[in-house]
């Protein structure tokens, strides 16, 4: 039987994992005190970011989301995985935010606490968001998709 994978998931998914990578990147970039890279791929990050997220949104507004597809049994244990990758990715988008602001900023005494525990979430965020796709496209077939626009009006 073929399988072939949603477009738009596995670009989105792509952009996230660029994002975690260029997140690396610049933390060793800054460990090697070459600030004005640090700040470019830092950029870099966030700009793959956003991406991944207009890729989401649109989709999830338009096209809808997409229900776990796999066995029953592992479906509460996969929507408790989804709620834990959900709050990591909240959780990192707001502190991606405040650590950009402080670094071009200047406050680098906050940007330096942060960008750790930022990086760190975010490297999480990454890796749960490449599981649940795995989780809804590669390892099971993607269940119903119900768009949020023909959810609330009905059509």
């Amino acid at each position: 039987m073929e399988y072939s994978l949603p477009i738009l998931p596995t670009i989105s998914t792509t952009f996230i994992v660029l994002s975690g990578i260029t997140v690396a990147i610049g933390w060793w970039q800054i460990k090697q005190r070459k600030i004005e890279a640090h700040k470019k791929t830092m950029f870099l990050a966030a700009i793959f970011a956003i991406i991944f997220f207009i890729i989401y949104a649109s989709r999830t507004i338009f096209i809808g989301n997409t229900a776990f597809g796999g066995p029953d049994e592992i479906k509460i244990y996969y929507t408790i995985f989804l709620i834990f990758h959900i709050t990591l990715a909240t959780v990192g988008a707001v502190l991606g935010i405040i650590s950009l602001y402080t670094g071009y900023k200047n406050q680098l005494e906050k940007h330096r606490k942060l960008g750790p525990i930022t990086s760190i979430v975010w490297f999480f965020t990454a890796i749960t968001g490449v599981a649940v796709y795995l989780l809804l496209y590669v390892f099971y077939h993607g269940g119903e998709t119900t768009s949020v626009i023909k959810a609330i009006l009905g059509f």
